[in-house]
């Protein structure tokens, strides 16, 4: 596979197979995804991977915490008063989602029920969760994005799929105090890892994007 192939590939899967992955392809893709740049090696990434027990034992506190109310999140995964064109980008790509599995945007409660179900990392039999050092800042969270990335393509190469949820940020003490995180590390982002349903209807979702001409200017070319 090649690495268009792979990028053409990824998507957010929301739709997972119960089929396990080894551990030892667990390790072998976080290890070569530290391949990953980042600005003087600072290799800010810090990762826990989760299956089995303690995955179930994570997904049941998250679930109570979820039914009591949402813990201060890290940070805001978008910033307040989104504007265009970032809003509306963000508001098709809802319609979009829900469209794949017939929810109306007046069904709230079903709408609801389908963000709860990050929770469960979407059936994954694999959960991942990525932090760093509180005292890093913007440049070391773009390294570990770019790692979250490799990882993405690695798993795809490998015949897995995956879906970055920084939905997880909204839980960071129930999940900190799990992982047993440092006070001084950050949650950043979890992330599911499996192997897609191809017959689940909101995997059929492909986003859309932007043509080159209007986010890229090429000069002397």
């Amino acid at each position: 596979m090649s690495v268009t192939e792979a990028v053409d590939r990824r998507i957010s899967v929301r739709a997972f197979r119960t089929d396990p992955v080894a551990g030892e392809l667990v390790r072998e893709i976080l290890s070569i995804a530290a391949r990953a740049p980042s600005g003087g090696n600072l290799q800010p990434w810090r990762v826990h991977a989760l299956a089995g027990e303690p995955l179930a034992e994570l997904k049941r506190r998250g679930a109570a915490t979820l039914a009591a109310g949402l813990e201060t999140p890290e940070y805001d995964v978008y910033p307040p008063d989104l504007w265009d064109p970032f809003r509306t980008r963000r508001f098709v790509c809802g319609e979009d989602l829900y469209a794949t599995i017939d929810i109306p945007r007046e069904n709230r409660g079903a709408r609801v029920a389908q963000l709860a179900n990050n929770i469960q990392f979407f059936g994954a039999p694999v959960g991942l969760f990525f932090s760093l050092d509180r005292k890093l800042g913007p440049p070391q969270w773009s390294d570990l994005g770019m790692y979250m990335q490799t990882v993405m393509l690695l798993a795809v190469e490998r015949g897995l799929d995956t879906c970055a949820q920084e939905f997880w940020a909204r839980l960071p003490n129930t999940v900190g105090k799990f992982l047993g995180l440092p006070d001084d590390h950050m949650l950043f982002s979890g992330m599911a890892l499996g192997y897609r349903d191809e017959a689940a209807q909101i995997n059929s979702l492909r986003t859309r994007r932007d043509s080159v001409e209007e986010f890229a200017e090429l000069r002397g070319f």
